[in-house]
C-alpha cells in the first residue's frame, strides 16, 4: 500500500470532507467494529468473522487520524459559531481530554494494533493527561498479562459490557461469556491496575423479574466498581431479538415492571454510595467535585469518576470521530464515516476522505440539542451554559415549553437553570420530543 502523508490527505478530501480540527477540540471517539459475533439486540455498526481485515483497518484508521492533524478548508458559514463567548473555554478547563474506542468490541484486537491506534491519537490529544477509555467484552478479554499490558499502553479508562448475571439470558442476548468470567475479568481488571472501570448493565431482558434484577444489583454493588451504566433495553427493529418477541418466541417485561427496575437501581445503587448524575449513570460517590462550570445548573456535584468523555456529548460539546461508521460533531456541522468496513479501508487507501455524510446544522438545531443532551443529566442545563454555547436565552426560546413541562411536573425550573423531576427522568422521551 503507498504512502500518504497528511498533506496528500488533506488535499484529497478537501472537497469532500469540508470538516476541521479546530484548535480546542479536545474530545476524540474512535470506532474499532469488529465482533467475535453481533449481539441479538445489538444495531450498532459491527461486523463478526472480519478478523482478517483488522491490520488493514488500523492502517486506514491511523491514516484518517492522521489527516485530521491538518484541517481541510472550511466553508465560509462554519468560521463561526453562535456563541464564540466563554462556553468553549470554560468546557476546555474543567472537562479532561477525552480519547474512547468504541464498538464493536475494541478489546478483540491484538495489543500492537491497538498502540498503533493509539500512537495515532496521541497526535490529536495527548494521552499524558487524558480520559483514555476502551471498551472490553469479557469474553475478549484475555487474563489479567493482557490487561496489564493494556494499561501500560496508557489507557487508563475500561468500559466492560457485562449486560447481565444470568447465564440463560446471556445465551438469549447472543453474549460469548458467562456470568462467572464477567466476574473473573472484572477482578482481573482490578488487579491488573485499573482503578476507573464502567460495567455495562441491561434491564428489561427477555424472562427478567424484578426479584433478578435486585438480586444483580445487590450483587454488583459489592464489587465497589467506579462506575455503573444502567440501560432499559430497547428493542430495534433490525436486530433478531426484534423479531422473536414480535414473532412471541421470547417475551420482555412490560412497561410498567421496567420502570420499577430502573427506579430500584435507583434506590439500592444510592443506598450503596453511588451518585446518578445522567439518566443511565452512576459513580461512586466517595469522592466529589464541582459540576463544569458551563453546566453549573443545581446544587448537585459531580462523582469524580464520572465519565468525561460522555460528559462531552450531554454538554454538547465539539467532538472529532475517525473509524467505519463514527460520527463526529464540529458545529455547524455533524459527520458520519462510510459503514462498511472493505468501503472505509478502499476509500482511505485511494486517498479520499472516508466520509459518507455531512449534516449542516441551524441555530435551532444547537438549542435542541443542547436541550435533549444537557437534560440527561442530574445538573440539567443552566441558563449560563444555554447562553454561551448557544448565543441566545433559554428562558426566551423555549418560554412556552418551559411553562407546560413545569406545570405537568416533569422539570424543576429555578434561578440557575432546568432539570427533570424523578417523574420527568421515568418520561423523559416525552420531555425531550417537546424541544425538537
Amino acid at each position: 500500500m503507498p504512502a500518504m502523508n497528511t498533506l496528500e490527505l488533506r488535499a484529497a478530501s478537501t472537497a469532500e470532507l469540508r470538516i476541521a480540527a479546530p484548535a480546542g477540540v479536545r474530545h476524540l471517539y474512535i470506532h474499532i467494529p469488529f465482533c467475535h459475533r453481533r449481539c441479538a439486540y445489538c444495531d450498532f455498526n459491527t461486523y463478526a468473522n472480519m478478523d482478517d481485515r483488522m491490520e488493514a483497518y488500523v492502517d486506514a484508521l491511523c491514516r484518517e487520524l492522521a489527516g485530521l492533524r491538518t484541517p481541510a478548508d472550511l466553508p465560509p458559514r462554519a468560521l463561526t459559531r453562535p456563541a464564540e463567548t466563554s462556553s468553549a473555554a470554560l468546557l476546555r478547563a474543567d472537562l479532561r481530554p477525552t480519547i474512547f474506542l468504541g464498538g464493536g468490541t475494541p478489546s478483540m484486537l491484538p495489543l500492537p494494533l491497538i498502540e498503533r491506534v493509539l500512537a495515532a491519537a496521541d497526535a490529536l490529544i495527548s494521552l499524558t493527561g487524558a480520559e483514555v477509555t476502551v471498551e472490553a467484552n469479557p469474553g475478549t478479554v484475555l487474563g489479567r498479562e493482557y490487561l496489564r499490558d493494556l494499561r501500560g499502553l496508557g489507557v487508563n479508562r475500561l468500559s466492560m459490557g457485562v449486560q447481565s448475571l444470568h447465564d440463560p439470558t446471556l445465551r438469549v442476548l447472543g453474549r460469548i461469556h458467562t456470568a462467572a468470567e464477567a466476574r473473573a475479568s472484572y477482578a482481573d481488571a482490578m488487579r491488573a491496575g485499573f482503578e476507573n472501570i464502567n460495567l455495562d448493565f441491561i434491564f428489561g431482558l427477555p424472562g427478567q423479574h424484578i426479584q433478578q434484577w435486585e438480586a444483580t444489583l445487590r450483587e454488583i454493588t459489592t464489587w465497589e466498581a467506579a462506575h455503573f451504566s444502567l440501560y432499559s433495553l430497547i428493542l430495534e427493529e433490525s436486530t433478531p431479538l426484534y423479531a422473536q418477541v414480535v414473532g412471541g418466541r421470547v417475551s420482555v417485561p412490560d412497561d410498567d415492571v421496567t420502570g420499577e427496575m430502573y427506579e430500584r437501581a435507583i434506590e439500592l445503587l444510592g443506598a450503596a454510595g453511588y451518585t446518578q448524575y445522567e439518566i443511565s449513570n452512576w459513580a461512586r460517590a466517595d469522592h466529589l467535585e464541582p459540576p463544569p462550570q458551563a453546566a453549573v445548573g443545581s446544587r448537585l456535584a459531580l462523582p469524580v469518576r464520572a465519565c468525561h468523555h460522555n460528559l462531552a456529548y450531554w454538554l454538547n460539546a465539539d467532538y472529532l470521530a475517525a473509524g467505519a461508521g463514527a460520527h463526529g460533531h464540529i458545529f455547524p456541522q455533524r459527520y458520519a464515516d462510510v459503514l462498511g468496513i472493505d468501503d472505509y479501508i478502499s476509500k482511505v487507501r485511494a486517498g479520499q476522505a472516508p466520509i459518507a455524510e455531512i449534516t449542516e446544522l441551524s441555530k435551532r438545531d444547537l438549542y435542541a440539542e443542547t436541550m435533549l443532551m444537557g437534560l440527561r443529566l442530574n445538573i440539567g442545563v443552566s441558563y449560563a451554559h444555554f447562553r454561551d454555547r448557544c448565543g441566545a436565552e433559554l428562558a426566551e426560546v423555549y418560554a412556552s415549553e418551559l411553562q407546560e413541562l413545569t406545570a405537568l411536573g416533569l422539570l424543576d425550573c429555578d434561578t440557575l437553570g432546568v432539570r427533570l423531576t424523578e417523574r420527568g427522568r421515568l418520561l423523559g422521551n416525552q420531555v425531550f420530543e417537546r424541544f425538537v
